[in-house]
Formats: structure tokens, sequence, C-alpha cells
């Protein structure tokens, strides 16, 4: 097992390039991970008989999707394969995502909500023309990609990989070509509008493309670049015929109430393609900004299954396009695709540099769900309409807002870049996880518009509803248990949002959905959703979010100890974060709801809640039996809160009430619980009773976190104890303490076999755990421990912007794209709250100096 330290980096060594960052994730578009991983397939021997049943019950569940042409919320027969070529996707929040490879591939496509088409779409390109004296002198596809199949084999493929430099740090990447033959460097500047504390333009379904060609030679070269792509997303549906494509320009006015703010005089010259995908209209808009020292020309059809020969040529033999059709082109018939290009070219003089500007944007205003029962609009469609012709004028609207966009990029990365204090590879690992919040198969949607229904809440109203999805294979939108651990990305980011999320889980405490779900696990039959409980999730993309929650029924989560309990803890660190009274107001009740329903599982009345035995918590196959550190610490968080709550709201009775069950359950969780090294996993008589789980101070991380500690309830000695019991166990016993923190070892630390998730090291709880100790003040160690997970994903196995869920010691992973591992926001929260001198830029280093 290869493993490094964090002064220690396995990718290309870190050089200065001047214009981009020295942090991030860097690696030559030669670079191969030599890894090999793979899929976590099935559990140990002695585990198998407890999933016999559950197989054969998925397996029907399964075939019945199948026979009505959808998919399971998890598909454990076709898992999506594992492809080490990822790097920064482009698009805003909640409109959809494209995903770019780091050689040069548009793939990964999500532009129906919550649905993913793993294809790498050979025709979507960008082509380099250098010319001398009226002479092709160059001419490169730029990607390092080879050639594949026969389509388009007029073009020259395969730009040599270890002659380009690809670096990631989100919302940004750059690509930087160093082509020596006419001495010429090319960086490319993917920008996508994301940064904090804005609900407009990072709402917005584009990215803008910035190249700049720098002429190190002794004489004038004109460059040109060509923007290839076609319509839909490298599947069989793309063939289905009634795509058309029409050139446009445009110039930025402002659009529908979007100030025009940019920069002046830009125009969007570029070509449009339209087609229908899942059933609702989408158009896809490449344009080239035209401008002084610009020239912009288009070729408005070709075919990306034919030779390409008429693209290529018209541009080596003229350095520019046709511009071949002035008006839309017919509707292909069945079998057939369509492609566009768009080519622009500046003369740069020796020694100088000029720039070419492209965009890419895509509208599909109106979605439906697979259930097709209702019609939603996104949120961007507020400013930019829903009648689906709005893709020239987010074009013009993004070539010219990209600088402002830009400027508040680095005004909030910035800070954070230049402290020498902070830990190279955290720096890359915060803003690069960070991609999940747009390429979650998230979607935004606007109640303000008459096919959204509305909400009661006003902010909601304003700011629109939010869902993503749990995970890329897990297709289950706003996993709350999950969502638990990666809210702290919301509410220091886009608070609205996260308080939008609640808002939305609010309305479902009090109801029960009666209809009758076979559950997988245990094929009992039970309610979909018992009233005074908060749902798993908020539905599936496959199905009807909102209307139908609980799209997870492999177990009944009504009886989940951890929902009701993490619905409370949010609330109130939502509430210490924003000082929202109305919030606290109109969600108080249904705290107190969760809580009363809380009660009920106290069966000893020793002041803490049991759990049943079964999956009954996000740990879903590590079984949890009478009182656990894990959900009766969070019970007595939860109960903290509750109190502080109440005593805010000025509800006296309620804050005695609550007091009281407090008192009892603090002293019976540490006499019960608590071993003289840390808190036992549960207080039963299984083999993993005594396991030290890595999370097992769940409820002091979020108590602390929402600055009400109590020292009576978690000790800090104890904490302290058992934060480095963890450490020693669970993070310096795997891979030299390079792997992250295993869930669960037993007193010797050794594997806890007990479960297949007792042996997983879950990225989430990583960075969670990693927090925890930030608080506590055991800085060098969470540092440490969230080193490991960044290593694994991002440096060793491949898995850079898929970050699972899971993996293990053997290669190992499960289910890619996580939602979790947004929980690394928790650790610059930790920074903020705890350790503000180690966000000012002091010579001491947190972690070890940055790596190279």
């Amino acid at each position: 097992m290869a493993c490094v330290s964090p002064n220690e980096s396995t990718t290309t060594p870190r050089e200065q390039i001047p214009g981009v960052p020295n942090y991030g994730w860097r690696v030559k578009l030669s670079y191969e991970c030599d890894v090999k991983c793979g899929p976590l397939i099935k559990p140990r021997l002695h585990q198998i008989p407890q999933y016999i049943g559950l197989g054969v019950r998925y397996l029907r569940f399964w075939l019945g999707k199948k026979r009505q042409g959808r998919l399971p919320f998890i598909d454990h027969i076709n898992q999506a394969s594992h492809k080490p070529i990822y790097g920064c996707p482009i698009g805003g929040i909640g409109c959809g995502t494209i995903g770019r490879g780091y050689r040069g591939e548009f793939c990964r496509f999500q532009i129906s909500p919550g649905i993913y088409h793993y294809k790498e779409v050979e025709a979507d390109q960008f082509i380099l023309t250098l010319r001398r004296d009226g002479q092709t002198v160059y001419q490169k596809v730029l990607s390092s990609n080879k050639k594949k199949g026969k389509a388009l084999k007029a073009w020259d493929w395969g730009f040599p990989g270890a002659k380009a430099t690809y670096h990631a740090l989100y919302p940004r990447a750059w690509t930087v070509y160093n082509i020596e033959e006419p001495n010429v460097t090319v960086i490319c500047r993917q920008i996508s509008p994301i940064f904090p504390h804005d609900y407009r333009e990072t709402s917005l379904p584009t990215a803008v493309f910035v190249w700049e060609i720098i002429n190190h030679g002794k004489e004038e070269i004109e460059a040109c670049i060509t923007f290839t792509f076609k319509n839909g997303q490298g599947v069989k549906a793309d063939r289905a015929g009634g795509c058309y494509a029409e050139p446009f320009r445009c110039e930025n006015k402002g659009a529908m109430g979007v100030g025009d703010a940019g920069s002046e005089g830009v125009t969007a010259y570029g070509v449009s393609i339209h087609q229908t995908i899942s059933r609702v209209p989408c158009s896809y808009n490449i344009a080239a900004a035209e401008k002084n020292g610009v020239t912009v020309s288009h070729h408005t059809a070709f075919d990306p299954s034919g030779t390409g020969h008429n693209v290529w040529n018209n541009l080596y033999n003229n350095g520019c396009l046709g511009s071949s059709t002035a008006e839309e082109t017919p509707k292909t018939a069945k079998g057939q695709e369509i492609a566009s290009a768009v080519c622009a070219s500046t003369k740069v003089p020796a020694g100088s540099r000029g720039q070419l500007d492209f965009c890419l944007a895509w509208d599909m205003p109106v979605v439906q769900f697979k259930a097709a029962e209702n019609k939603y609009t996104r949120r961007y469609a507020r400013w930019f309409g829903k009648a689906g012709d709005a893709g020239p004028r987010l074009c013009a609207h993004a070539l010219a807002h990209y600088p402002v966009w830009e400027q508040k990029i680095e005004e909030w990365q910035n800070p954070i870049l230049e402290n020498k204090q902070l830990p190279a590879w955290y720096k890359s690992a915060l803003f690069n996880e960070l991609y999940f919040v747009s390429d979650g198969g998230t979607l935004w949607l606007d109640p303000m518009e008459d096919c959204t229904p509305t909400s009661a809440h006003a902010l909601v109203q304003e700011y629109g509803k939010f869902a993503y999805l749990e995970g890329h294979e897990y297709r289950m939108y706003n996993t709350y248990d999950v969502h638990h651990y990666a809210s702290f990305a919301f509410i220091m980011l886009w608070p609205k949002l996260q308080l939008s999320l609640q808002y939305d889980f609010a309305d479902t405490v009090l109801h029960e959905d009666s209809r009758r779900t076979k559950y997988l696990m245990s094929g009992e039959v039970g309610v979909r959703k018992a009233e005074h409980t908060v749902p798993h999730d908020i539905g599936d993309p496959e199905d009807e979010p909102w209307k139908r929650v609980n799209a997870y029924i492999i177990h009944p989560t009504y009886d989940w100890k951890d929902l009701n309990l993490k619905f409370v803890l949010q609330t109130y660190r939502d509430y210490s974060a924003s000082k929202d009274h109305q919030y606290l107001e109109v969600l108080y009740p249904c705290c107190k709801a969760v809580v009363e329903k809380a009660i009920s599982w106290d069966t000893n009345g020793d002041g803490l809640i049991e759990n049943s035995g079964f999956a009954d918590q996000t740990f879903d196959a590590w079984v949890m039996s009478g009182s656990s550190a894990y959900c009766a610490g969070m019970w007595l968080a939860a109960l903290r809160m509750q109190i502080e709550m109440a005593e805010v709201l000025g509800l006296m009775e309620d804050k005695d009430r609550y007091s009281e069950i407090l008192e009892r359950g603090r002293k019976s969780f540490g006499k019960k619980l608590w071993n003289g090294r840390y808190y036992d996993f549960d207080t039963s008589t299984s083999n993993h009773h005594d396991s030290i789980m890595a999370d097992q101070l769940a409820g002091h991380w979020f108590l602390k976190a929402s600055e009400l500690e109590d020292d009576t309830v978690f000790p800090p000695d104890l904490v302290q104890a058992a934060l480095k019991t963890i450490y020693e166990n669970n993070v310096l016993k795997y891979g030299n303490g390079n792997m992250g923190a295993i869930n669960g070892t037993k007193p010797n630390g050794s594997k806890d076999l007990s479960s297949p998730q007792s042996e997983e090291f879950w990225t989430g709880v990583t960075y969670a755990l990693a927090a925890n100790m930030i608080q506590m003040g055991m800085v060098e160690e969470g540092f440490q421990t969230a080193w490991g997970a960044y290593h694994v994903c991002w440096e060793w196995l491949g898995l850079q912007f898929q970050t699972p869920e899971a993996y293990t010691t053997d290669h190992s992973y499960r289910s890619l794209g996580y939602m979790r591992p947004l929980a690394i926001w928790a650790m610059q929260w930790a920074l903020h709250k705890f350790q503000p001198h180690l966000l000012r830029d002091e010579t001491s280093s947190a972690g070890g100096e940055p790596a190279p």
C-alpha cells in the first residue's frame, strides 16, 4: 500500500505557472492512474446470510422497475464504472451540469434532473489553428485522447499529453499547452458562475472558456480557436431525430431584469442546437465573443459521424469557417445527429499575447421528472424566461459578466489560498470537493413561476426550492442523514438554500403518508412515512420528488433514530448562524414534535434513547442495539439545543421538561457508555459493542459547532481522550495514518469486521471527525486525519471529482460522486469558530508546511 505524508504528493511536482494558482489538483494530460480499484462487490462470507433475503427481494424490485421503464433508486446490478478521467465540471447550481475530463473531453452529462450519462462525446472539442503569412503552420485537436472509431477521422487527434498541464480549483480550471513547433503557449481558463451568497448568477446553465495565446516567437501569428459541439449526451436518444441548428448574434443588453454590469460592447456570435431531452425542449448554444481585433465565423451544421473534413479543411486552408448557413437547418431525420462549430481568430504580434473568449450554455428552463405528473421551472428562468429561447442571451450575458464572476471567486478564495498556515492539499480539497454542489444531480426550482408549486414560506418563495442527490449512484434527493454532514457547506456559502431545504423538510414532519410500502431488507410492509418523523429523503427524480418522499425503501426509516435528531441539530445550528428568529419560530413546533416522538424510544426511562438492533440510522448495515454512542450522543445534543430554543422563545415549561430528561440522560450516558478511553459503540452484548467508532462523538461535534457546548453533557477531558483513542486506532494504524479514519476498530486497533460498513472509510465522516478535532484544539491531528481521505481519493485511486461515500484498504469504493464529503466545509467552520488565528496569515503552519 503506497501512502504518502501530507508533505508529499503523488501528482506532478508543483511548478509556478503564470496566471495559474499554485494550489489545486494538477496533472499532466499524460497522467494515468496506475492503481486499479473497483466497486465493493460483496460482503465477507460470514456477513452474507443476512443479505440473502434482501438480494431476492431487491432482484424482484429491480425487474419490476425495468418493466416500468424506470431505474431503481440504487442500481446495484448496473453500477457506474470508475473512470479516473474527470476534471472540473461546468455549470451553475441546479441547472444541470456537464463534466469535463482533464484531457479535454466533455463527459458525464446531467442535463435532466438527477439522471447521469457517462459518455465521452468525441465531437465536443476545441481545435487550435496557427497561421503565419496566410499559411497554416499548426493545427491540432486540443485533447490528448487518441482517435476512436471512424468518425471525424480527418481531424488530427492526440495532442502530446506530456506537453500540457491541467489544473483544477473549482469552479475554475486551467489547461496550459506548450507548443514547441511555432513557439507558442496556449492557456485555456474554464470558469463557471459559482461563488458564495449569490442566488442569481450561480443558477445559470453556462460556462466560459477564455483562451490566451502567448506568442514567444519573432513573427506575428494568427491564432484561431474552434469550438465544436453536437446534440445530445452521447446516448442512443441523440439519434431520435427532430434536431436543428441556427446561428445567432446577440449583444449583451441585460436579460429579464439582470443588470448590465459586465463588459460593454460584447456580442455573442454562435450557433444554437435545438432538441428534445426527456420530453422537454433543450438547446445547446456555443458562441465566441465578437469584439475589436477578433473575427468570428461559424459552421451551422456538420455530421459528427462523418469524417469532419469540411470543418477541418476550411480551418486549415482559410483559418476560419465558411459561415455555411445563415438560417436554421432542416430537422434531422431519425438516426441522424447534428454538430455545429464556432471559430474565433486574432492576430498576435511577436512577443505578445491575444485572447479569445468562448461560451457554452444549455437552456432547459422547464423540467419534468420521470413520473411526468408536473412541470417545474428552474431558478434561472426568473431572469431569462421559460420559453426555451434564452441560449443566445445566456451566452452574451456570460461573455460580458465572467470578469465579475472571477473577481468574486478570487475575493472568496484568495484569503484561503494565500494563507501560509493552511496545508496545500487542504486548499485543493476545500474548493474541489465543492464540485458536488452543482454536479450532485442538483435541482433549483423557482416557486414564483406558475408551473412550480408555491410555498407558504416567504424565504422559499424568494430563494427557491433546492434539492441535490445523495450520490450519482444513490438517486435520492436531499437524503437527510447524509446532508447533515454536508450542510456546513450550505450554511456557510449559500445559507438561504440551507434554510429553504429545512423549510421543505419541516413541511413533511407533521404529516403521514399512509400508502403501504414493502421494505426490501425485511420484507415487511409499512407506511411510506409516519407522522412526527423526518423523512429519509425528499424523493427520486424517476418519480415525483417533494410529492412522494422516502424513495429509500431498503429499510423503514420512520423508526430511524438519527433523522429526527439531526433535524433539531441543524435547526439550532442554522439559527446560531443566521439569527433568523422567524425561522426558529416556524421550525420549533416541528422540532418539538420530533423530540416528543424520540422520547418514546427511551424504553427504560434512563433519559437515553435506545436503538432497535436493526438498521435504524445512517450506518444502515452496522446495527446498534440498546443505547449507542452515536445516537444517544446526538439525543443529548438535541435535548440541549431544544432547551436553548425553548428559552429563546420564552417557553419555560418546555425548557424545564427537556432539562429534566437531559439531566437523567447525561448521567446515564457516562455511566453506560464511557469505558475510560472512549465511548463504547453501544450497550448491547454483541461482539462489537466495545468497538471504537470514528463517529462516536457526532453529537458533541454539532453541539460545539453551534457554540453551545455544555461541559456537563460531554466533559472536555473525556472528549479529548476519545478523540485521541480514535486517532491512535482508527487513523494511525491504517496506511501509516494516511488513509483517513476507518469507521470501526476493535479495542486493540484491528478492524471491526462485524459489517461491511464498519471496515469502510467514510470520506465525509473522516472530514467531520477532523472538524471535531480542530474544534477541540487537536489541529495537527485533524489535518492529518482529513489528509488521508483527500490523498486516497484524489491522489491515489483516481477518484477526483467523483469522491465516493466509502473506500476500503483493498482498493474498493462504494457510491461514486457522493454528498457527504462536502463535510470538509465543517473543517473550515471549525477554523473560523475555534481557531481563527490559523486563518490569519502568520508564520507558523497548521498541519505541516504546504505540500509541494
